[in-house]
C-alpha cells in the first residue's frame, strides 16, 4: 500500500468536536461485538433485516481479492450480526410461545449445522482416500504385469492369500530387457499425463499444497487453491504421479485434497459461504481428515493440524478436527481397500521389546534424520530457484524426463522397483512368519542387502531433491519414510549383524537366548520416524502417527529417543520444516508462531507513513471515484481533516466500492457530490458505527439541487459502511508486539495513532519486510566471484539441459509422426483454459504471480 502523489486534493472538512477516543483494549474487546448496536436503531427488528440484507449483498460482490489477506475481526463481527438478525427473527414467536414443529426443526438444525457439514466432510474424504489408495496401487503394479484372470486387479488382489506370486499374475513379457522398456514407457506415461493434467486445467494441483494451505488457514487468500476443479485434478492426477514411480508421495496431496473437498461441500451452506472465520475451522478439521486417511492414525492427524497447519487452533476447532478424522478414518476402514483389515499399507504389529543397549543405534538413526532434513531442504530450495528461473516454461517436459530418469535407474534395484509403500511394509516387518523379499532375511545375502539399502537411500534422496516441486502433485511424507525405512534397515541388519558375531559379549549380554535379540524392521520403523520429522520439522505428531501405525506400546519411547535426536540436530540448521522453508521461499504474508523474535524497534520503524486518508467531509463523489481508480489501496483511514488528521474510522475499499455504486442506482449524483464518512456528533445512535451497514438506504441532505449536466448534486453519508473501531495502537509500541495482535487478533491492517493523530499503518507484508531486511543484514554479504560462478554453472547445467531435453523432444515427436510433441516453448504452447474459456474457477493466476512480498533467496 505504497503512497503516491495526489493528483486531487481534498475540500477543507467543518471540524467537528473530537470525542475522547476509546482505550486499544476496549476497542479490540469491542470490535467483535459491535454487531450488537443494530438493534438501538430498529424498530420490530427492520432495521437488522435491512443491515442483514445489505450485509448480504457485500458478500457477494465481496471475494477478497487474490494475494490479500482476511480480515478477523470483520468476520467475527459479521457473524455476530447474523446470529443477532437471527434472534431478532425469532423473537416474536419466543414470547408468544408459537414454537411449532418447523421451528423446532430448524432451530436444531442451526445448531448441529456444523456437525452436519464435518460429518459429510469426513465420510467424502474417507470414500476419496480409498479410492485412490485402489487406483494407485493397481498403477504401481501395472508398470511390471498384469492379472491374467481379471485385468483391474493388481498383484496383491490377484494373488490372494499367495506369499510369492501366483501364475495369474505375468509378467509383461518373458524377455527381461523387454519388461524393463516396459516399465520406463508406462512412467513416463503417466507422468506426462499427471503434468499435462495440472498444466491445462488446475495448475495449483501441483505440489504438495501444505505450504499454501497453512497460509490459507492462517488468512492468506489464493483463490481456486481450493476449488472444485482444484480437486478432481489433483485426485486423478495424483495416482497417476504415484504410479510413475516418481519420488513423491501421496501423504502430503492427501492434506490438499482433503481440504479442498472441506472448502466445496461447506460453500454450499450459506453460513460457511460468508463467513471466512467459520470457513477456517472446517479446514482444519479437513486437513486433521488428510493426515488421519493417509497414515490411518485420527490422533496424529488432530495433533499434525494443532502442530503443523493451524496459527489459529480453539477447543471447538479441535474437537471438530477429532470427529472429521475419526469419521474419515472410520468411512476408510468400512471401505478396507486393502482388504486385509487395515487402514495404510505399510501397518505392522511389533510384539518383541527392545534394549536398552539399542539406544546408541537409536541416536544414529536420529542424527540421520536431522541431517537428512537439512541437506534435502538446502538443495531442494535450489533447485526451486533454478526450476522457477529456467523451468517455468518446461513443466511437462521436465516431469516426463524425471519420471524416464527414475524409471532408468531404479528399476534395477529391488528396493527402489517397487511402490515406496510397498518397500516400507517390507522393510517395517520382521523376519519371523513374514515374507523374506529379496533375501532380506537371509544371512548370506546381508552384504548384498546393506550395499542394495545403502545405495537406495542415496538414490532416492536425490531424486527426492530434484523431484520435489515439479509440477504434478507431490508429497515428501513417503518418499522421506521410504529414505529413512532403507538406512534404519541397514543399521538393523548391521546391528544383528553385529550380534550374531560376537553373542557373548558384554554389550549384549541383556539378549534372551530362546528369541531373537535384534529385530531389523524396528530400525526401519525408527527411521522413518527420523526422516519424517527431520524433513517437516514436526514432533508430537509423528511420535503418534508411529505408534498407530504400529500399535506397539513399548517402542514409544525409542520414537521419542529418536525424534528428540532429530529435533536437536535438525535446529542446528535452523528452523522450520520444508513446509515453512516453502513459505519462505514464496515470500507468502504468514507469521510463524514457532519464531520468536527481538528486533528491539517500535512499530513507528516499520510503518507506512505517508498514508492517503480522507476527510471525513467534504470530499466529492469524483475524488471518491478517483481514488478506488488506483489499485495501490486496499482501504482508506478516515481523518477529521487533512490538518489535524485525527482519526475516525477506516473503510475497506470493497465497501466503498460498494456503497458508490449503491447510490449511482439509487438516482443520478453529480460528479460535484459531497460524500461524508463521519456520523452527526448529537446523534447518540451512531456513537458506535457497525462494521456493516445498518441503514435501509442512504441519507441525503443539504440539498438535492440541480447541477448544469442535470444530474443531481446533494451530500451522502456514507458513515454506516466505516468501521469506527480499527485496531490501532501507539507509535512506540513494540514490533514484536504489533506482530502478535496479527497472529491472534487477525485484522487486516493496524493504524498508528499517536494522541488521536494518524501517524501511520502496517500490514503484515510490511512486518515480513522488515524481518527480511533484518535477516539479510545479520547474514554475511555474498562473495560476488562465488555468486557469478554459480550463476555460470547455472547456465551451463541449464545448456546441457535444453540440448539434452530438446534432443529427446525431437525424437519422440519424430517417432510418433509428429502427434506427440514434448517440447513445451513459449512459441508453441496452448492458450491457457482462461484464455479460451475453459473450467478454471480462479485457477488462472500462477501461484508465483501478485505476491506483493519479495522472494527471498
Amino acid at each position: 500500500m505504497n503512497s503516491h502523489s495526489r493528483s486531487t486534493s481534498f475540500a477543507a472538512s467543518i471540524r467537528q468536536p473530537a470525542a475522547r477516543r476509546p482505550s486499544v483494549s476496549s476497542r479490540l474487546s469491542f470490535a467483535v461485538n459491535t454487531a450488537e448496536l443494530g438493534e438501538s436503531t430498529t424498530e420490530n427488528g427492520q432495521g437488522i433485516a435491512v443491515q442483514n440484507q445489505i450485509e448480504e449483498e457485500i458478500a457477494k460482490i465481496k471475494r477478497y481479492e487474490d494475494f490479500t489477506t482476511i480480515d478477523w475481526v470483520q468476520d467475527a463481527a459479521r457473524e455476530q450480526l447474523r446470529r443477532k438478525a437471527r434472534r431478532k427473527r425469532h423473537a416474536g414467536r419466543i414470547d408468544t410461545g408459537r414454537l411449532d414443529w418447523r421451528f423446532r426443526i430448524q432451530e436444531s438444525y442451526e445448531a448441529a449445522q456444523g456437525w452436519i457439514v464435518i460429518t459429510i466432510i469426513g465420510v467424502a474424504i474417507g470414500m476419496n482416500a480409498a479410492f485412490l489408495n485402489i487406483i494407485t496401487e493397481w498403477l504401481a503394479d501395472f508398470k511390471l504385469g498384469h492379472c491374467k484372470k481379471a485385468f483391474y486387479l493388481n498383484e496383491g488382489f490377484c494373488c490372494w492369500g499367495e506369499d510369492k506370486g501366483c501364475a495369474d499374475w505375468q509378467r509383461w513379457t518373458g524377455f527381461e530387457p523387454a519388461n524393463y522398456f516396459v516399465y520406463i514407457f508406462f512412467a513416463i506415461a503417466f507422468a506426462s499425463t499427471s503434468a499435462t493434467l495440472v498444466k491445462s486445467y488446475a495448475p495449483y494441483a501441483a505440489g504438495s499444497g501444505i505450504s499454501e494451505i497453512k497460509c490459507i488457514i492462517a488468512g492468506f487468500v489464493m483463490k481456486g487453491f481450493l476449488g472444485f476443479w482444484t480437486l478432481i485434478i489433483k485426485s486423478i492426477a495424483l495416482p497417476l504421479a504415484i504410479g510413475s514411480g516418481l519420488s513423491v508421495g501421496k501423504e502430503g496431496p492427501s492434506v490438499h485434497y482433503a481440504v479442498c473437498t472441506g472448502n466445496v461441500i461447506s460453500k454450499l451452506f450459506a453460513k460457511y459461504r460468508r463467513n471466512a472465520s467459520k470457513t477456517r475451522e472446517i479446514l482444519s478439521a479437513c486437513a486433521a481428515a488428510g493426515v488421519a486417511v493417509a497414515f490411518g492414525s485420527p490422533i496424529g492427524g488432530v495433533l499434525f493440524s494443532l502442530e503443523e497447519m493451524s496459527s489459529y487452533f480453539p477447543l471447538k476447532t479441535m474437537w471438530r478436527s477429532y470427529f472429521c478424522a475419526l469419521v474419515a478414518t472410520a468411512v476408510l476402514a468400512a471401505m478396507n481397500p486393502f482388504r486385509t483389515g487395515q487402514l495404510v499399507m505399510f501397518q505392522v504389529k511389533y510384539d518383541r521389546s527392545w534394549h536398552f543397549f539399542e539406544v546408541v543405534f537409536f541416536i544414529i538413526i536420529g542424527i540421520f534424520g536431522g541431517l537428512y532434513g537439512a541437506l534435502v531442504m538446502k538443495w531442494n530450495l535450489k533447485v526451486q530457484a533454478f526450476r522457477k528461473k529456467y523451468l517455468t516454461n518446461y513443466a511437462i517436459l521436465e516431469a516426463t524426463l524425471l519420471a524416464a530418469a527414475t524409471a532408468i535407474v531404479c528399476y534395477p534395484n529391488a528396493f527402489l522397483r517397487i511402490e515406496m509403500t510397498e518397500s516400507m511394509e517390507i522393510l517395517f516387518l520382521e523376519c519371523e512368519g513374514g515374507e523374506d523379499y529379496h533375501g532380506l532375511c537371509k544371512a548370506d545375502r546381508r552384504f548384498t542387502n546393506i550395499l542394495s539399502l545403502l545405495l537406495a537411500t542415496v538414490i532416492r534422496i536425490f531424486f527426492v531433491i530434484i523431484s520435489y516441486g515439479c509440477k504434478v502433485p507431490a508429497g515428501i511424507f513417503v518418499p522421506s519414510m521410504a529414505i529413512g525405512a532403507s538406512f534404519g534397515r541397514t543399521i538393523g541388519i548391521l546391528v544383528q549383524a553385529i550380534h550374531e558375531a560376537n553373542p557373548k559379549s558384554v554389550f549384549f549380554q541383556s539378549c534372551p537366548t530362546d528369541v531373537p535379540c535384534i529385530t531389523p524392521g524396528t530400525y526401519a520403523f525408527l527411521g522413518a520416524a527420523a526422516a519424517l520429522s527431520g524433513i517437516m520439522h514436526i514432533y508430537v505428531s509423528v511420535v503418534v502417527i508411529m505408534f498407530e501405525l504400529t500399535g506397539a506400546l513399548t517402542y514409544i519411547l525409542p520414537t521419542m529417543i529418536v525424534v528428540g535426536v532429530t529435533k536437536a540436530v535438525s535446529e542446528l540448521f535452523g528452523k522450520g520444516g520444508i513446509a515453512d522453508r516453502m513459505i519462505w521461499f514464496s515470500g507468502f504474508p504468514y507469521l510463524d508462531n514457532k519464531e520468536d523474535h527481538n528486533f528491539g524497534v517500535p512499530v513507528s520503524q516499520v510503518m507506512i507513513a505517508d498514508v492517503v486518508a480522507i476527510p471525513a467531509a467534504g470530499v466529492t463523489l469524483s475524488t471518491v471515484e478517483h481514488l478506488l481508480s488506483q489499485d495501490s489501496y486496499q482501504g482508506f483511514p478516515i481523518v477529521e481533516d487533512e490538518t489535524t488528521r485525527t482519526l475516525v474510522g477506516y473503510i475497506g475499499r470493497t465497501e466503498l466500492r460498494y456503497a458508490v455504486d449503491r447510490m449511482k442506482r439509487e438516482r443520478s449524483l453529480a460528479p460535484q457530490t459531497k460524500c461524508t464518512f463521519s456520523p452527526s456528533p448529537y446523534d447518540s445512535t451512531n456513537i458506535i458505527t457497525p462494521l456493516t451497514p445498518h441503514t435501509p438506504g442512504l441519507d441525503f441532505s443539504d440539498g438535492p439541487f440541480p447541477t448544469s449536466s442535470g444530474a443531481v448534486a446533494a451530500t451522502v453519508d456514507l458513515s454506516p459502511y466505516v468501521d469506527t473501531t480499527p485496531v490501532t495502537v501507539h507509535p512506540r509500541l513494540p514490533l514484536e508486539t504489533v506482530m502478535e495482535l496479527f497472529r491472534k487478533i487477525g485484522p487486516r491492517v493496524i493504524l498508528i495513532e499517536y494522541h488521536g493523530r494518524l501517524a501511520g499503518l502496517v500490514t503484515v507484508k510490511d512486518c515480513l519486510k522488515y524481518q527480511f531486511k533484518v535477516e539479510a543484514a545479520e547474514k554475511p554479504p555474498p562473495d560476488a566471484d562465488a555468486q557469478s560462478s554459480a550463476e555460470a554453472g547455472e547456465e551451463r547445467v541449464w545448456g546441457l539441459m535444453k540440448r539434452a531435453a530438446g534432443w529427446v523432444s525431437d525424437k519422440v515427436s519424430s517417432a510418433s509422426g509428429g502427434r506427440i510433441r514434448l517440447r513445451d516453448s513459449l512459441e508453441q504452447r496452448r492458450e491457457s483454459p482462461a484464455r479460451r474459456g475453459g473450467i478454471l474457477e480462479g485457477t488462472e493466476e500462477l501461484l508465483d504471480e501478485g505476491v506483493e512480498l519479495e522472494r527471498r533467496s
